[in-house]
């Protein structure tokens, strides 16, 4: 189990997400057989708006776990679901051999009303938690924002939010992506006084092209350091300079991390094993 495997070494694991098209699963498939030949400790897998790919997670996630034999984490997210469709996917994923699941609130669907949105089942992630915790047999990890989570009035108040979803059942976290090591070293402290007890993963995502930027930041709210600023500033408009500075900068952040006693990575890898075994070859040399 991955509890048991936290507590012995660090850990490398990655993120992917299901194709958008029924007809791109071969392609797919190619991208997850390159990423299992890194041998991550486990990889998860991403969930669409309201559980709109439900059905993708699955088939990806159970190609992961079943033919690659690599422990594979499924995204359920909760803000569109009802406690029903919960359990038929908790159901489903257990017929497939997945015992962990990522819980995640979710972004609010487009075609979701406001009526609709007050009268979910699920006002938060820990509730989820709480109820999958209940109901199911799955091992559940919980996601965790270094600079904090951009609806949170406070970084105290998302440090609190992120101790009810260990008190609810979250066995390890996964950070948001973060660029500058010294807000997840500050993160950690005060985490760790909040009384956060499980292991934390270190989210990781190398920036190969300048416009990545604009919806890195608009969905995550991570700051851009000077020395992220200033490269894309010098390399954004020549691509595979670019990429590589963008590969070197992920690969310094890790080593860095790893020097300051940081062992358990997480890199969102978006379907890119090129770039990704770049990455763990550097780090793993």
């Amino acid at each position: 189990m991955l509890q048991n495997m936290f507590e012995h070494k660090h850990t490398l694991s990655f993120e992917v997400f299901p194709p958008k098209k029924d007809g791109d699963f071969v392609s797919a498939f190619q991208v997850m057989d390159a990423l299992g030949k890194l041998s991550p400790d486990f990889i998860s897998v991403t969930y669409g708006a309201g559980g709109s790919r439900a059905g993708k997670t699955i088939e990806i996630a159970s190609y992961i776990q079943n033919t690659l034999g690599i422990d594979a984490v499924a995204h359920m997210t909760c803000v569109g679901s009802r406690k029903e469709s919960l359990l038929e996917v908790a159901a489903r994923l257990k017929e497939q051999n997945i015992s962990h699941c990522l819980a995640l609130r979710g972004d609010r669907p487009r075609d979701m009303s406001d009526e609709q949105f007050a009268a979910r089942d699920f006002a938060h992630a820990d509730d989820m938690m709480r109820f999958l915790k209940e109901n199911t047999d799955l091992h559940i990890a919980g996601a965790c924002y270094p600079e904090k989570h951009f609806e949170s009035f406070s970084m105290e108040s998302d440090l609190n939010h992120m101790k009810r979803k260990q008190d609810a059942g979250a066995e390890f976290f996964i950070s948001q992506l973060f660029f500058d090591n010294d807000y997840y070293y500050s993160f950690l402290e005060k985490a760790g006084k909040k009384g956060i007890t499980v292991p934390i993963c270190a989210g990781i995502m190398p920036i190969t092209s300048a416009g990545q930027i604009g919806t890195t930041i608009t969905l995550s709210g991570s700051s851009i350091p000077r020395a992220l600023s200033n490269l894309i500033a010098t390399y954004g408009d020549k691509k595979e300079d670019m990429r590589k500075a963008g590969i070197d900068y992920a690969i310094r952040q890790i080593r860095d991390l790893q020097e300051n006693g940081v062992n358990d990575i997480h890199i969102y890898a978006m379907n890119k094993p090129k770039m990704t075994a770049e990455i763990v070859s550097a780090i793993y040399r």
